[in-house]
């Protein structure tokens, strides 16, 4: 199938997804929504991806959503935003952090209100040093969304999360390293090398056991550690009957590389 507003590429176990309304700074259109839906039900159906990469085509990862889209489509009278959240933001979020396998995030240059929080929703986040996060809800009388109110705080901290959101400033991507809010910051023309050799690594490791991995650092925010300790129980349980850990422990023994199937 072909996209206007993404484009979708599988190969070597990757599947990657870039945004591309590079004039808009890809944000986010009811087209687009339903593209990048599509695409994601594309990958989850696709038995060989095995890594997913999502990143954005010009000079922005993603500025959030298009204001002009939602103008053009409102009725008369105040728009339900909470009806768009409902519909197209919130089962982005859940599709991408319920993914039985890695999700790395490209941040190839400014990720404003949405577009930050899709970003920082991935589990593996790399971006460029000219690459910044911006929570610009504040500057229209909004509340961040996309999750951002539950990712401040969980990867920040409280102090940072509230200045975040109520002041609006550009978090330059170096800062963001620093702070532990993403795993690396990289010159820019490194980032997409770097992306996609280690989206291509991850698509050869044990599959279900990073989705396993997934599971339970996703779960620990709201688990006690009596709950979180049973689920470790119960995935370990899982994996150790998994083929890749019979794989695993084989080429230990024999002094030679896995060759993981994801099963």
């Amino acid at each position: 199938m072909t996209y206007r507003t993404i484009e979708l590429e599988i190969a070597d176990g990757v599947a990657e997804i870039a945004l591309n309304r590079p004039d808009r700074l890809n944000s986010f259109t009811g087209e687009m929504h339903g593209e990048l839906r599509d695409a994601l039900a594309r990958v989850q159906a696709e038995p060989a991806v095995r890594c997913l990469l999502l990143t954005g085509r010009g000079r922005g990862f993603c500025a959030g959503q298009d204001l002009q889209d939602r103008a053009q489509t409102a009725a008369a009278g105040a728009p339900d935003l909470g009806d768009s959240l409902q519909q197209n933001y919130n089962p982005l979020i859940r599709t991408l952090t319920g993914l039985p396998l890695p999700v790395i995030a490209a941040v190839n240059g400014v990720a404003a209100g949405a577009g930050a929080n899709i970003a920082l929703a991935c589990d593996i986040v790399l971006a460029a040093r000219s690459a910044s996060f911006v929570q610009a809800f504040c500057r229209l009388g909004l509340v961040p969304d996309s999750g951002g109110t539950w990712l401040l705080p969980h990867l920040g901290g409280r102090a940072r999360a509230m200045g975040l959101a109520m002041l609006g400033d550009k978090l330059p991507a170096e800062q963001a390293a620093a702070w532990g809010m993403i795993w690396e910051c990289l010159p820019d023309e490194a980032l997409m090398p770097r992306a996609r050799g280690l989206a291509r690594h991850l698509a050869t490791q044990p599959t279900a056991g990073l989705a396993r991995i997934k599971q339970a650092i996703n779960a620990a925010g709201s688990n006690s550690l009596d709950v979180q300790l049973d689920l470790e129980r119960d995935l370990q349980r899982q994996a150790g009957r998994s083929a890749d850990y019979r794989e695993g422990v084989a080429a230990f023994l024999e002094k030679r590389e896995p060759r993981f199937t994801g099963a």
